[in-house]
């Protein structure tokens, strides 16, 4: 994902300054010397080249583009990201003490916005956030391993990266990795490719705190399994912290490795639901605090009820809402929270959202970490193509459409590229149980009448 947000950087730039009329001057002046340093899980850090424009420069644009940003890189990209700056010299200094002293910290920069102190407790993840604690003052002596799992957006990242950061600021002695299981396996492929296995595993197997993220993407990758294996056996056999997070329980993680499925639910498993009205009000309510936001009570009132997805919507929701205010030059009020938030209301007489075709589709997508737009395009790249086919399937077998509306609505295609596609995918199924468990769980989100 990090080169996609560099590659449409330029667009992004580009969209900010055409919807919220940032003048030539502004644009040249503020935002062309901002580039993306990079791209973990759903943070995006946003380097600010203070050589040029200063560094009293950050504070200024945090406070007057943040959310303008935010609100840009969803519209193009399709995805929420927080977002962070940093100084290019702070940036340029950390790289050159990597260099002269091992990082603690494998990974780099860990968002400083995900702490203990910026986690709302609620009875949706007030288990999974004291047992974080617990781990965090007492690795390996208490929940060895901890899995969290939940779903997208719910804060099991945000946790994660509040027990590396705690580890690392009261216990210095401590070597904390955070990784996600595509770095790991990525991390993998480069040694074999280099020849340097014994270098690979030196590096995870003498952390003291090993945090890995997404564990669900390991499935079908058998020799990152097996990697991941023997690393966790040498980590927990030296009473060393494993944390790891997914989106389900390892129970229905049926295409993974059943000796790592066991070694998962040898310690404790905690689980973080979608938020209630009162946890998503307080939410908003920090988030409006911290960001020093003049916002009614009402208001947030109003947006807690109307948006209950998860906590990432609710924060793209009330950036959208400050946006709007700053782009209309108009006082935040109930109408233009309204409207700010139409895309992200769902049906309150329903506890289950309207089956459409788009909304199928954004869950395919969100499930292969893709753009709505990525699955309609013409793209025939297979980590694009597979994906639009089970799109496609669902769509047919879920909504009462024909083979032709369906293709119409998939960018023209004729019916026997429809029928191709739903027959592929129910002959897949039959043969790959891991094609079958992704959309059991696309399925589960769907959640048919």
């Amino acid at each position: 994902m990090e080169n996609v947000i560099k590659e449409k950087w330029n667009e992004i730039l580009s969209y900010m300054k055409e919807e919220y009329s940032i003048t030539d001057v502004a644009y040249r002046t503020w935002l062309l010397p901002l580039s993306v340093f990079s791209t973990t899980d759903n943070t995006i850090i946003i380097c600010v080249d203070d050589f040029k424009i200063g560094a009293a420069s950050l504070d200024f644009i945090k406070n007057k583009y943040e959310t303008f940003l935010r609100t840009a890189i969803a519209e193009v990209t399709g995805k929420d990201y927080e977002i962070t700056f940093e100084l290019k010299s702070k940036i340029n200094d950390s790289a050159k003490a990597a260099i002269n002293e091992p990082s603690r910290n494998l990974y780099g920069i860990l968002n400083p916005k995900y702490t203990f102190d910026t986690f709302v407790i609620g009875s949706n993840n007030s288990i999974a956030h004291a047992a974080a604690v617990a781990v965090s003052e007492n690795p390996a002596e208490v929940y060895n391993p901890l899995f969290i799992y939940g779903g997208v957006g719910l804060g099991k990242t945000h946790l994660m990266q509040s027990i590396a950061h705690h580890i690392l600021e009261t216990q210095k002695d401590k070597k904390v990795i955070y990784i996600t299981s595509e770095a790991f396996t990525n991390d993998l492929v480069q040694s074999i490719r280099n020849k340097s296995n014994d270098e690979f595993r030196q590096k995870y197997r003498s952390a003291d705190v090993l945090l890995i993220d997404d564990i669900q993407f390991i499935i079908n990758k058998e020799q990152t399994q097996v990697e991941f294996f023997h690393t966790f056996n040498t980590l927990y056999e030296s009473k060393k912290q494993i944390i790891i997070a997914s989106d389900r329980p390892p129970k229905e993680m049926s295409s993974l490795d059943e000796r790592l499925t066991s070694r998962f639910e040898m310690g404790l498993t905690v689980d973080i639901s979608a938020p209630d009205y009162e946890t998503r009000l307080s939410i908003l309510t920090k988030r409006a605090e911290d960001n020093a936001i003049n916002i009614d009570y009402d208001i947030l009132k109003l947006i807690a009820e109307k948006v209950s997805s998860n906590v990432r919507i609710l924060a793209a929701a009330l950036d959208k809402v400050v946006a709007l205010s700053r782009l209309k030059k108009k006082d935040i009020t109930m109408d233009l929270a309204l409207e700010a938030i139409n895309d992200y209301i769902e049906d309150a007489n329903s506890s289950k959202k309207t089956l459409t075709l788009p909304y199928i589709v954004d869950l395919v997508a969100e499930h292969y970490e893709l753009t709505s737009q990525e699955i309609f395009s013409k793209n025939k790249t297979a980590k694009i193509a597979y994906p639009r086919h089970i799109a496609i399937y669902l769509c047919k077998k879920y909504l009462d459409l024909t083979l032709s509306e369906i293709g119409r609505k998939f960018g023209g295609r004729d019916h026997t590229t429809i029928m191709n596609s739903i027959n592929r995918v129910d002959k897949d199924i039959k043969a790959d149980p891991v094609l079958e468990d992704n959309i059991k769980m696309i399925i589960k989100k769907i959640n048919p009448s």
